[in-house]
């Protein structure tokens, strides 16, 4: 492995995590950031097409077509539509999996942990089963066949998830989804080569796409884990890497993949397996949180006190987390495990297990999770992680950091939870929104990267510019993870807020940043959303609400971004997508979206800019509804 004493680092707005890991010999991502500064300008444009053996074309003012002939139009909004069809296939992965651990847990007479929100979901689907257990399978099964429709039939669940005004106006615009896997499936063949050529039709299958990722990729995502995983539960909770402790075996878990675990975490409480860690030394197990899975163990973390010892970071600071020394081994499932933990891995005798094949790691086991088989596979992975446990403990070096993070962040928010904190009903956060106390509302969602300024520092800056204008801030997403390592979501965060946020939120004991832990709960906030605006008697565009995902990384952040405009709501980011390099779709995005669907997307990488332009719009939406 590189050593990289004295190596720089990329800015982090989680200081002590900046110089920690500026200290490490080991490589990471944070130290590859100043290797990969150079980019490639057509890559940037998304005006590079290499889908045929004629290429890789590059769009130049002396060359604007490609050898096939298409223009910069055609190769950005081909190059997108790609891109949004590979992370709506993503995050229809995870609802598919999520759907089928539901009908397996009901045909199994397993626990039925959310009552209340399964009895949600059979009333919304119109399901009339006595036994719970046929109605979690009932309903189960109700997700599962829209996911299979073919393309050219229209999902019936979304007109009953959907908001009245908003299906009304996908249908008008004719975006209502097939089969969420067969849109897929459709983008990615109408992206081919010398298929579609027209932008605007192209990018409108991007909105389509939106629809079927955010009510099945995200919302139900949710509500069906609510069944079998328990619903969210207000509480304070520890984050940051103090929560690794070091008298345990630690298991570091990444991913989106909630309900893949839960058999093991179970089992990892009984008090046979509690014995075979004794006996190696560890007083048990722990589980450790890392990226998105880890926000969703966290926001149940009422239920699984025994266990889970919190969430140390985001993505990208997994590195970080491993390089600590305590943990023991990593179990991944899905995306945002990056590839660097590997090397560091290898060099501190991690285990590695990945339990779903489409994330599986260069140097890891695949143990594929399989329901019938998941006692025999949970076995074997508890014996391996004892192995690895025994094996590198007293041989590798301890180098942790028992202050960095916080004890009393705020967790288990959901659209039910924080409904119920302000005694059932929406009307007291309506009422100081009416009255100014909260001028507005801002999602700030999605991931963690390096470039936007650095580690979360676009996301953070831009939050604490937002709260001290007394707009309140609710996340989800890796972003989550590094707002919360930096104290936002503790209730001391009040004193960054504008004194009439802070007012609010000291009377309430509540910070200004209120986590709905992962970035699946974007469907969650579309929820609240929604609830207000029924309450109201208004169209989600009217509301003023705003959305951003500063820090944005990968092709799923492009799908729940089309689902956010699809929604109509502004939408910022700090860094463009790569499609600057075609005026016709930089135009549909940014001005004639206002038109189609009420949503705009605003380029800005300057959190007191981007704050600005977010808090006019807020004003300008007040002064719509009159208040």
């Amino acid at each position: 492995m590189n050593q990289c004493y004295g190596c720089s680092t990329c800015k982090s707005a989680d200081k002590p995590l900046e110089g920690f890991i500026a200290d490490l010999p080991m490589e990471t991502s944070h130290h590859r950031v100043e290797g990969q500064s150079t980019k490639c300008a057509f890559g940037l444009q998304g005006v590079c097409c290499r889908l045929c053996a004629n290429g890789p074309c590059r769009i130049t003012p002396e060359a604007p077509r490609g050898i096939c002939g298409a223009n910069a139009d055609t190769i950005v909004a081909r190059n997108f539509l790609r891109a949004v069809a590979s992370g709506s296939g993503c995050y229809i992965h995870i609802v598919e999996n999520t759907a089928l651990n539901v009908k397996n847990v009901a045909k199994t007479k397993g626990e039925i942990k959310g009552i209340n929100t399964l009895n949600r979901l059979a009333s919304i689907f119109g399901i009339d089963e006595e036994d719970v257990h046929k109605r979690a399978e009932a309903v189960a099964d109700a997700v599962l066949r829209d996911l299979y429709l073919p393309e050219y039939e229209k999902m019936q669940l979304t007109e009953k998830m959907a908001y009245a005004p908003r299906y009304k106006k996908w249908k008008e615009l004719g975006i209502l989804p097939g089969g969420a896997k067969s849109e897929v499936f459709h983008g990615v063949v109408k992206c081919s080569t010398n298929l579609n050529s027209d932008p605007v039709n192209m990018l409108l299958d991007c909105l389509k796409l939106g629809i079927s990722t955010g009510i099945y990729g995200l919302v139900l995502t949710n509500l069906l884990n609510d069944v079998v995983l328990g619903e969210p539960e207000i509480r304070f909770a520890p984050v940051g890497l103090r929560v690794i402790n070091p008298d345990y075996i630690n298991i570091m878990i990444t991913g989106h993949q909630h309900s893949m675990f839960t058999f093991l975490q179970d089992r990892l409480t009984e008090p046979d397996v509690i014995e075979k860690a004794k006996k190696a030394g560890a007083k048990g197990f722990k589980l450790v949180g890392c990226t998105c899975v880890g926000q969703d163990l966290q926001l149940r973390g009422a239920h699984y006190t025994e266990i889970f010892d919190g969430h140390a970071g985001n993505n990208y600071t997994s590195e970080a987390i491993l390089a600590t020394g305590g943990i023991d081994a990593v179990i991944s499932e899905f995306n945002c495990t990056l590839p660097g933990i590997e090397p560091i891995c290898d060099e501190l005798k991690i285990k590695q297990i990945c339990i779903d094949n489409v994330a599986k790691k260069a140097n890891a086991e695949l143990k594929e999770f399989d329901f019938e088989n998941r006692p025999a596979v949970t076995e074997e992975i508890i014996d391996e992680v004892i192995e690895a446990y025994s094996a590198r403990r007293g041989s590798v070096p301890l180098n942790l950091m028992k202050d960095h993070g916080y004890e009393n962040t705020l967790t288990g928010v959901s659209e039910v939870s924080l409904k119920n904190f302000l005694g059932g009903t929406w009307k007291p956060l309506i009422d100081l929104i009416v009255s100014g106390d909260i001028k507005g509302v801002a999602g700030v969602v999605g991931c963690s990267n390096l470039t936007a300024g650095g580690h979360d520092v676009l996301t953070v800056d831009l939050v604490k510019e937002l709260i001290s204008r007394d707009i309140i801030v609710l996340t989800a997403g890796c972003s989550s993870g590094g707002i919360e390592n930096c104290g936002l979501m503790t209730p001391e965060a009040a004193k960054y807020a504008g004194p009439k946020l802070r007012a609010v939120c000291e009377s309430l004991g509540i910070p200004p940043v209120l986590n709905f832990g992962p970035c699946l709960a974007i469907g969650r906030l579309e929820i609240v959303a929604t609830e207000l605006a029924e309450e109201l008697g208004v169209d989600l565009p009217q509301l003023p609400l705003v959305l951003s995902a500063a820090q944005w990384l990968e092709e799923q952040a492009l799908a729940d971004g089309c689902y956010g405009l699809s929604l109509g709501l502004p939408l910022h980011l700090g860094l463009p997508p790569f499609m600057t390099g075609s005026k016709t779709a930089v135009k549909v995005l940014t001005e004639d979206m206002k038109e189609l669907t009420g949503g705009q997307v605003i380029i800005n990488p300057d959190a007191k800019e981007s704050a600005d332009i977010l808090e006019q719009i807020i004003l300008e939406k007040r002064q719509g509804l009159q208040i």
